[in-house]
């Protein structure tokens, strides 16, 4: 019986350090792979079988879904009709660890009479395929974690890696922003997150209390309000500050007449603000940043409703 806790962590460390000398390899290709594709007129067509074909399935699905047009073909059924998915504005890029998969040789003659241009990505920099192509992306490691050597492992952790590694690189040149992202994922929760605005998600029942409001009364407002703060106003009716749990927590340790109290001696002037059309990403970066969980949300100059954080977890 093998003490599988060891030989796990034996395997990422293997696998880790793959990855680091694959990463000691990489070289200018990278940008040549990455202008050319981010110049294609067309599309990136991903061509692989076996285990490589469904990494470079996951490849194709990453691209096209943060600005680069990807679709992946099965390089056995491009031999049976599916190489009439693609144009000679496209670009393809066949996976084989091997270098030397008969499926994806076979496919490179049929390419090249289509006019596409053809980029490799493989473990064997001198294989038939990393001949053929433009241009190669070397993914070789020198050791599979299998111990027979025989199941692909690290040869495919190492051939997603580059693949996310192209995708991230493709989407900084693009300058890809989380509103793009949001546009190809608008059925997710994460798209309509990304989507939605402040004035979308905000309460406007405001809770509100004057400056010369007493203890009690603040507590029954924000008992009611049910938001864990209320703002205070002034005889003009401006919004002058705010009150928090946390204040009212403060005014309990510190005061010993708290009936005295009125909200002007324990609120914190001024409050964090944001506008309503901004995006809701941006509200949850603002709490974040000054450790907060209420913004206060603005229709030019007034306050026209109150977001909480309780309001972007319910809609996430």
């Amino acid at each position: 019986m093998i003490n599988a806790e060891k030989r796990a962590k034996k395997i990422f460390a293997q696998q880790i350090g793959e990855l680091q000398k694959l990463s000691d390899k990489i070289g200018p290709e990278m940008n040549q792979v990455v202008e050319m594709i981010y110049a294609c007129r067309g599309k990136l067509v991903i061509m692989g079988v076996g285990k490589t074909g469904i990494i470079g399935h996951k490849i194709a699905s990453s691209l096209a879904s943060t600005g680069t047009p990807a679709i992946f073909v099965n390089a056995a059924e491009a031999m049976h009709g599916d190489l009439g998915m693609i144009s000679p504005d496209d670009i393809a890029l066949l996976i084989s660890n091997s270098g030397s998969s008969m499926e994806i040789i076979n496919i490179v003659a049929p390419l090249k009479k289509i006019g596409c241009r053809i980029i490799a990505m493989t473990g064997n920099p001198q294989s038939p395929l990393a001949r053929e192509a433009e241009l190669m992306l070397n993914v070789g490691v020198e050791k599979e974690a299998c111990p027979l050597g025989l199941a692909p492992t690290t040869s495919t952790t190492a051939t997603l890696v580059m693949g996310d590694a192209l995708t991230i690189c493709l989407m900084e040149r693009r300058n890809f922003k989380a509103e793009n992202y949001a546009l190809y994922h608008p059925g997710g929760a994460l798209g309509r997150q990304l989507l939605t605005r402040v004035k979308d998600e905000m309460t406007t029942e405001i809770p509100k209390v004057n400056e010369d409001s007493i203890f009690k009364d603040i507590i029954l407002e924000m008992s009611k309000k049910r938001l864990g703060m209320t703002l205070v106003y002034n005889a003009k009716n401006e919004a002058t500050g705010i009150i928090t749990d946390g204040d009212l927590r403060r005014a309990i340790q510190n005061f010993d007449d708290l009936k005295s109290l009125k909200a002007a001696d324990i609120m914190t002037k001024g409050f964090k603000r944001i506008d309503k059309n901004e995006m809701l990403t941006e509200a949850l970066e603002m709490m974040d940043i000054n450790n907060i969980t209420t913004l206060a949300v603005m229709e030019g100059a007034s306050v026209c409703g109150i977001l909480s954080i309780h309001h972007i977890i319910d809609f996430r």
